[in-house]
């Protein structure tokens, strides 16, 4: 039985679909909503067993990417962000025709280094996460979010946002955070990505430690129809640090010939 996860809608227009990232939730979008609202109908989702969403023992990239396929309208852009962006790749390669179109945010095919791909985490790293994860629960992902900063400009700026929204819908399962690290750990989807059918767009922060700009000139070339965007100074959140910078990169992809908003922001 497929988890029917906690959505919010706001907003009018094309549809577009936003999923977090690892241990947060959808509350952590509300920087970017108000510029994407003017634009688009923007479904937030909260993955299974995060924020407000039940766990159900949904383990693997497929489950997951079939519980937001369920939640969410039947057709749309999706927007994924680190995790999430590897459960948008899913969805695009398991219903191409429920995703329009696929924009990737400090996302990767695969977030470990491995054999011809080394701008990627070392395996040990998440590992240690994993076994942490069992021994003091907040402070892992207290670690992690740190780590989601490091190289950033605004890093401190950036973290007081992490930690602030982080627990606001509550603690997310440790199932699913164990499940979320298999993903990332196990995940390698490169040779996948040359069945995506829609057009792409990745938004790779500049100073991103996590998913290096370089992963992402290198996941451009496995893309069919790929565009790359890369937000100057931006580390592995960059919607938070320059949220007018990625809600452009964002509009100008999915409605290229509407003219610039006045309440776009700065960044």
């Amino acid at each position: 039985m497929l988890t029917q996860l906690h959505v919010e809608t706001t907003g009018s227009g094309t549809d577009l679909v936003l999923i977090h990232g690892w241990g947060l939730h959808g509350g952590i979008w509300e920087t970017l909503l108000p510029l994407l609202e003017p634009h688009f109908r923007v479904t937030v989702v909260d993955l299974p067993g995060h924020g407000y969403s039940e766990w159900r023992d949904n383990a693997g990239l497929p489950a997951f990417a079939e519980a937001v396929l369920a939640s969410v309208p039947e057709r749309a852009a999706w927007l994924g962000w680190s995790l999430g962006g590897q459960v948008a790749l899913q969805a695009a390669l398991a219903q191409p025709a429920s995703v329009e179109a696929l924009l990737l945010l400090a996302s990767t095919p695969s977030f470990v280094r491995r054999p011809g791909w080394q701008s990627a985490m070392l395996p040990a790293s998440l590992d240690t996460f994993a076994d942490d994860l069992e021994v003091d629960f907040e402070r892992t992902l207290d670690r992690f979010l740190a780590l989601q900063v490091l190289g950033s400009r605004d890093a401190g700026d950036v973290l007081r946002q992490l930690h602030a929204r982080m627990l606001r819908r509550g603690k997310p399962s440790p199932a699913a955070l164990r499940a979320g690290l298999e993903i990332l750990r196990n995940t390698d989807l490169r040779a996948a990505c040359s069945g995506v059918a829609c057009p792409a767009l990745l938004i790779a922060g500049e100073r991103d430690t996590l998913v290096p700009a370089t992963a992402a000139t290198a996941t451009l070339a496995l893309l069919p129809q790929g565009r790359l965007h890369v937000v100057a100074d931006g580390g592995h959140a960059p919607f938070l640090s320059a949220p007018g910078n990625v809600a452009m990169a964002v509009r100008d992809f999915l409605l290229p010939g509407e003219a610039p908003h006045a309440a776009d922001g700065n960044g």
